[in-house]
Formats: C-alpha cells, sequence, structure tokens
C-alpha cells in the first residue's frame, strides 16, 4: 500500500469516527469535515491522535503495547499488505527485562539483529523497541 492509498484509507477512517482524539488543544481547521490529510497524517505519526480499529467485533488502538493474555506483551497493528488488523503477541511473561544495563542491551540488540527489524507486524520488531533505551512505561502508555 503506497503513502496515497495510506492517506486516503486514514482519512476516510476519519469521516468514519475511527479515531480518538486523545489532546484536547488540537484543532484541523483545514477540509470539509476540519480535517486534512497532510495534517491528519502529521498528528497521527506523532502521536496526538491513536488509530482504532475493529479486532474481531471490538475496536483497539493500533500500534499501542499493553499487557497481554497470551504472551507477556501484545499489540494491535495493521498489515500493510492485507490491510487487516492483527494481533502481536511477544515477550517471555516468565522473565525479566533487564535492558537498563547498557551490556546486556548491546548483546540483546545483537543477538536478535535488532537493526533488521522492521516489519510492525512480527514480535521482533517490538520485542526490539522495548529493549531500545526508551524506558518501556513510556512505549506501554503510547508515548
Amino acid at each position: 500500500m503506497d503513502l496515497e492509498q495510506r492517506l486516503r484509507l486514514l482519512i476516510e477512517s476519519h469521516d468514519e469516527g475511527m479515531y480518538e482524539d486523545i489532546t484536547e488543544t488540537t484543532s484541523l481547521d483545514e477540509g470539509s469535515n476540519g480535517a486534512c490529510g497532510a495534517c491528519l497524517l502529521e498528528m497521527l505519526n506523532e502521536g496526538y491522535i491513536m488509530e482504532q480499529a475493529k479486532y474481531r467485533g471490538r475496536k483497539v488502538k493500533l500500534g499501542r503495547p499493553s499487557i497481554g493474555d497470551v504472551r507477556k506483551y501484545k499489540v494491535f497493528v495493521r498489515d500493510p499488505d492485507t490491510g487487516n488488523v492483527v494481533k502481536v503477541n511477544f515477550g517471555d511473561p516468565n522473565m525479566e527485562i533487564r535492558r537498563d544495563d547498557p551490556k546486556r542491551r548491546k548483546s540483546f540488540r545483537a543477538r536478535h539483529k535488532c537493526h533488521l527489524a522492521k516489519d510492525r507486524t512480527t514480535p521482533k520488531y517490538w520485542s526490539c523497541r522495548f529493549w531500545a533505551k526508551k524506558p518501556v512505561s513510556s512505549l506501554l502508555k503510547g508515548k
């Protein structure tokens, strides 16, 4: 799916009420429904609005990790190839993330080849994000 198709999907989803505004100070003054495509895309990328979608009949927030039911964490993402929402489970519930030690973090990221993890629909991508320098608590809050 190229950028133009993705942008059209974002605008259609915005018109259908599939986006939740999480800042009260944000306003969109352009466009017929108060949303221009470029502004919407920029706000989505910066985290001002969270994309919502339906997964098995219930609304879920996309790209926001949370405590998992099958594994330690779960996250819902849209598959760019099919456009479907998929649930990605990752992490061992019996293990602790000890990523505050720089040697361990470097070893984990090298062992799992985190520099190659680009596909958001894989557990490897999300696990590598949790082993970055950014605090896990901010990842769980969606920041």
